[in-house]
């Protein structure tokens, strides 16, 4: 199986230059527990901000959410993988890095979002079958 298969097509993107005070509401609205952070030209790599990023962030810093840009708490780079790929080699990839969540690309550009639960969820499926 290949991670076109299963990864997840809507990605939610957000502007680096977003306040996190944005992000957290466009999660919200949403209902997304991570956004893909905007690249700001075409040989800049893409970035991920989770809710985690967020917290970790607003406690260490006691930062103001209006004050701190999406930039400044965002993973970047990120890893990506090609949609093309095997998914095992993404699962081998997530479980020996510790990683939950990549970002898929096809040419350089933002084609989805493969996680820990879609690979979970892919296998699952095969077993009920």
């Amino acid at each position: 199986m290949l991670v076109k298969d299963i990864m997840v097509k809507d990605v939610v993107t957000v502007s680096p230059l977003a306040t996190l005070r944005e992000a957290m509401a466009l999660m919200r609205e949403r209902k997304v527990k991570c956004l893909v952070v905007d690249k700001q030209n075409p040989h800049d790599a893409y970035g991920l901000v989770t809710y985690t990023n967020i917290l970790q962030t607003i406690v260490a810093e006691e930062g103001d959410i209006d004050l701190l840009n999406v930039y400044d708490v965002c993973a970047k780079p990120v890893i990506t993988v090609s949609r093309e790929l095997d998914t095992k080699y993404v699962a081998r990839m997530m479980v020996t890095h510790d990683i939950r969540r990549i970002v898929v690309t096809h040419h350089n550009e933002l084609e989805g979002l493969i996680t820990m639960s879609d690979i979970v969820d892919s296998i699952l499926g095969m077993v009920d079958d």
